[in-house]
Parts: C-alpha cells; sequence; structure tokens
C-alpha cells in the first residue's frame, strides 16, 4: 500500500460555482441504489452478461464466463485484481490529499501497442477475488481514508463489480465510486451502471477507424466509445466538485496526445465540446513509448514522445471547440 499523507490540505476547487456542490447530505449513489432495493437486482442482471458473454463489445458470446471459460480479456468468473493502493497519481478532482482508492483490475478488451500498463492489462495478473473479498477490499480503502473508489479497467468486470457492492455498501461503503474505463464498454453494462457510479471517467483514445485497428486492435473502437461517453454524460452530467475540489458526482474525460496524431485529437475535443462545453477534460502529455512500440519496429510513427508545439497544438483546438475545464496539473512534456 502507498502511504497516506497526514495533512489534510484541501484541493483547488476547479471551476466556477454552479460546478460545487455541497458534500453536506451527499450520498453516494450506488448506496441509494441499494437502499431502493435495485443493486442487487442490478447484479443478478449484471451476472447474465456472463453466460454467453456479453459483458463488452468483443465478440466472446460462445465463452462461459460463469463456468470459469476465458474470452478476449483472458478473465473467467471472478475479477482479478493486479494492484490496489490509495493513488496520489491522480487528478486533483480525485487525489485530494488522501488519494483515490483505485483497484487496478488485470485483464482488457484491447490490445494498445502503446500500453503502458502492458504488463497488467495484457496478462493474468494478481489475485482472483471473489465478490466478499472484493467488497472487502473496497472497505480496506475507505479506512485508509481514501476520498473515493477508482475502478481502473473494469469493463470486463462489471459483473463482478456490481455482484461485490451489495455487500460492500452493507458493511459501511460510504464513498463515491468512480468507473475509469477506456470507453470500449457494452451500453447493456452501462445502463446497469445507472444510478450506481457516480463518476465516469473514460479515457477518449483515438477517432479514425484505421489508426484504432492499428494502434488499439479494434476498428470501432471510436464508434462505440462516443456512444459509451454519450450515455455516461446523460446519466450523470458534468463534473460536480465539492467545496474542497473533490468530485462527487458527473463525468471527466481524459485524452492521451500521441505523436503525429493530432488530427484524432481535434476530432475528439470537437466532439466532447458538442457534449457539453463544460466537460472536465484531461488532456495528457505523459505519452510515450511502452509496450510493443518500444520492442517493435513496426510502429516507429510513433516511437517518440510528443514536442510541446504538439500538446499546444491539442490545448489550442480544445479551447477553439469551447472546452474551459481543461486540468492543468500534468504538464511534464519533453521538448524534443
Amino acid at each position: 500500500m502507498v502511504a497516506v499523507r497526514s495533512a489534510e490540505m484541501p484541493a483547488t476547487v476547479s471551476g466556477n460555482g454552479r460546478f460545487i456542490r455541497s458534500r453536506d447530505g451527499f450520498v453516494p449513489a450506488c448506496v441509494r441504489a441499494h437502499e431502493a432495493g435495485r443493486l442487487r437486482e442490478r447484479a443478478e442482471a449484471a451476472l447474465d452478461l456472463l453466460r454467453p458473454c456479453t459483458a463488452c463489445p468483443r465478440p466472446c458470446k460462445d465463452v462461459d464466463r460463469l463456468a470459469d471459460e476465458l474470452g478476449a480479456c483472458r478473465i473467467g468468473r471472478h475479477a482479478r485484481v493486479a494492484s490496489a493502493f490509495p493513488h496520489t497519481g491522480e487528478e486533483d478532482v480525485l487525489r485530494g490529499w488522501r488519494g483515490s482508492g483505485t483497484i487496478f483490475f488485470a485483464g482488457c478488451n484491447l490490445r494498445c501497442v502503446f500500453c503502458q500498463n502492458g504488463d497488467i492489462s495484457q496478462r493474468p495478473v494478481g489475485r482472483e477475488l471473489s465478490a466478499p473479498e472484493l467488497a472487502a477490499l473496497m472497505l480496506d480503502l475507505q479506512e485508509l481514508g481514501c476520498h473515493n473508489i477508482n475502478l481502473v479497467t473494469p469493463e470486463h468486470v462489471v459483473p463482478q463489480v456490481l455482484e461485490a457492492l451489495p455487500l460492500a455498501v452493507e458493511q459501511g461503503l460510504r464513498l463515491p465510486l468512480v468507473y475509469n474505463t477506456s470507453a470500449y464498454d457494452a451500453l447493456d453494462g452501462i445502463e446497469l451502471l445507472d444510478g450506481v457510479v457516480d463518476v465516469y471517467m473514460p479515457d477518449l483514445k483515438l477517432w479514425d477507424p484505421k489508426h484504432c485497428y492499428r494502434y488499439l486492435g479494434v476498428r470501432d473502437y471510436g464508434e462505440i466509445a462516443r456512444a459509451t461517453v454519450t450515455a455516461m454524460h446523460t446519466q450523470v452530467g458534468d463534473l460536480m466538485v465539492d467545496e474542497q475540489g473533490l468530485a462527487i458526482q458527473g463525468m471527466l474525460v481524459r485524452h492521451l496526445v500521441m505523436p503525429g496524431l493530432l488530427d484524432d485529437a481535434r476530432a475528439i475535443v470537437r466532439f466532447l465540446a458538442g457534449l457539453s462545453p463544460d466537460l472536465y477534460v484531461n488532456l495528457m502529455d505523459q505519452y510515450y513509448p511502452a509496450w510493443k512500440v518500444e520492442t517493435s519496429d513496426r510502429y516507429t510513427e510513433i516511437g517518440r514522445r510528443i514536442t510541446t508545439d504538439e500538446f499546444a497544438e491539442a490545448h489550442a483546438a480544445a479551447r477553439a471547440a469551447g472546452l474551459w475545464r481543461l486540468d492543468t496539473r500534468w504538464r511534464s512534456c519533453w521538448r524534443r
């Protein structure tokens, strides 16, 4: 576990008063859903997605994950957790001063050639956790003082998460739930999360189908991701923070700016501005050659870090599109 800071320094509130909501009386969505009797119903419906598996857009419909068969994600009946800790490297609105309670799930339904967590996403690492064990892990993170429960790469384990949540709530879970995804999600799963997730944080990666196929391994990524992000925004709206600047409801979108792919970035920020100019967006500059890009000569066109000019152009495109709530914490671009 990462050590938790003891100094309670409030985070900086981003935006203006329209997006600040008092935490007094705030009850996480999963708690309200459980009190209304909906959470267990959602869990039961979600488990049906595993046999045959339609938990994500991958065509694994002949795979019975309830019988522990493996599909594209290489995860069977139970979720596999690679690590869990209070993450102090997330956006300020999530990490606060005690960290975001991240649960990194192993397995992934994408094949990003530049994945910066390839050892987790492409291999069945970590430990399989039953629903009671996953619930206990959420409660452990709450006990450590984390501001939220941050589910990282959960697209393929939505049923397992929903199975664990009633147990966690019954034992005292009272933190906002953050759904931290690649946006390659099944709309059936997102529908089951309606009224359960407080904060959606999709990573909108690429736009052009040719780029999606070459770098992510799926040609339909852009189409599915746009539908996913739209559905998420319909559910929770723009990001709301409390008086201390901590996210409690809404959507935060990430986009990793990649070398030579500014046309994708421009299309993405225009799409996001079309959803709402008030979206909270983090344009990230920390791309570096990793995974297959680092070890193969097939992807030399993205085998470098982005330049300062490229990142500035992405930011200018976002502002020109009308976006203004742009995260400013991460600014570490290497000049080339």
